[in-house]
């Protein structure tokens, strides 16, 4: 693929900016045969399958930085299902294109990335992004655009109130549920345990600050006790040390201490409390933002030999959908091993796109957009292969697609509810799943 030109760069980055202020792996092209090529920006880097007609959808995920463990856990998902959709003739008698962008979990190159697909790529949807900073970014420029965004992973309560409100006009939804939802379930967890007096902190972004909220209501109503409350501790993304962050989310002696972190970021932080020694005896809280097998090993051993996050506990959205086996067993025939974290979710995404654009009968993210509920939800056939769903389109019939992840019913908020996984750290630094919880 060639390579954009210098001034084109800028030109994105340019565009992206404004609207800001305003407001990797291989694929492979419909007959299998590997082709990849890269475009370079300083905004993002981008890998396209292409294909001169069709459908055209993107996806815009971390394959590099502070979610960049969790990012890589799902990004074979997509084009995994563009090469499923193309072996089965594709969507409207067309294959399907798909061209991929690293958002480096950063708002302004995922803004850059979103504005090249929206404009230069002219996708009608997006797989994307991950990180809710990000996503915040991305669907700003994607509702004018007119291209339907659907993230696997963005999960803070800020999107339900903005849709609530129309601000994104249809052109948003989600297979991961709302915060709000995580919240409930972490905090419900937390006063079975027995923790009557709990501390927070939070990376301060759409996400963190958004769980916080959730959390500190539901743990209150509960009972519980918010030991910093009038004084929450709230972390910049692009910081590297938290000594004063650490002393303060520790301070008061809580029972335990709510962590909504990052992975890089976040590994700084617990390595700085356990330094300073006021870890001792505190129950750790995680959540789904550092749930990667790396993540216990980048926040690394005590002078005990331990690993520091043994014992930490956490919730991250799980996967309980009736396609759930039939994507394992695909994965696992095409990959190897078994998928990560959001991969389920991300699947989903991808196929509601391909979905949508069946049955609208046209590749646009109007048309995606119009129908992207419509095949989501009750009334109509229920379907868990994406190709049975196609061909059920094709001659005209209503489905209803139940996905890897869960039923994926997207209301008119662009919400679903799931089911969350309570998750472990063990001695040998293992994270192991050890209960499901669904909040009520």
């Amino acid at each position: 693929m060639r390579k954009i030109s210098a001034a084109l760069t800028f030109g994105i980055a340019t565009l992206a900016t404004g609207f800001l202020v305003g407001a990797c792996g291989d694929s492979s092209t419909p007959n299998g045969t590997a082709n990849s090529g890269s475009t370079a920006t300083p905004a993002a880097n981008s890998t396209t399958t292409s294909s001169s007609k069709g459908l055209k959808i993107g996806s815009l995920l971390p394959t590099t930085g502070d979610l960049a463990s969790v990012g890589q856990q799902m990004l074979g998902s997509v084009p995994l299902l563009v090469d499923t959709v193309n072996a089965c003739d594709g969507v409207n008698g067309e294959p399907v294109t798909l061209v991929q962008v690293d958002d480096q979990t950063d708002p302004k190159a995922g803004a850059a990335g979103m504005t090249k697909l929206a404009t230069l790529d002219k996708v009608a949807g997006v797989v994307g992004s991950f990180a809710s900073s990000v996503s915040s970014a991305a669907v700003s420029i994607a509702t004018p655009n007119k291209v339907m965004l659907v993230s696997p992973g963005s999960t803070s309560p800020v999107f339900t109130e903005k849709a609530q409100k129309g601000d994104f006009k249809g052109f948003w939804a989600r297979t991961a549920p709302p915060d709000t939802y995580q919240a409930l379930a972490l905090a419900q967890l937390a006063n079975k345990k027995g923790f009557k007096r709990i501390s927070t902190v939070v990376i301060n972004n759409d996400y963190g600050v958004g769980f916080e909220k959730a959390f500190v209501q539901t743990f209150e109503k509960l009972g519980g006790t918010i030991v910093n409350k009038d004084k929450p501790v709230r972390y910049d993304p692009k910081a590297q040390t938290f000594d004063t962050e650490a002393a303060a989310a520790f301070a008061g002696k809580p029972d335990a201490v709510l962590a909504v972190l990052y992975a890089e970021t976040g590994s700084l932080f617990l390595k700085a409390a356990y330094q300073q020694g006021v870890a001792k005896g505190v129950q750790i809280l995680l959540t789904d933002g550092v749930k990667s097998p790396t993540f216990p090993e980048q926040v690394g051993k005590g002078s005990d030999g331990k690993y520091i996050l043994t014992g930490a506990i956490g919730t991250v959205p799980g996967s309980d959908g009736k396609a759930l086996e039939s994507f394992n067993k695909l994965w696992k025939d095409k990959k190897g091993g078994a998928p990560g974290e959001y991969a389920p979710q991300a699947w989903d995404a991808a196929a509601l796109l391909t979905l949508a654009a069946q049955a609208a009968k046209e590749n646009t993210g109007v048309g995606v957009a119009s129908k992207i509920r419509e095949v989501a939800n009750a009334p109509g056939t229920e379907v868990t292969d994406v190709c049975e769903g196609l061909k059920l389109l094709k001659q005209g019939q209503d489905i209803n697609y139940q996905g890897a992840s869960g039923n994926v019913d997207v209301d008119a908020n662009g919400d679903v509810v799931g089911v969350y996984d309570v998750w472990t750290v063990g001695d040998d630094g293992q994270i192991k799943v050890i209960d499901k919880v669904t909040p009520k």
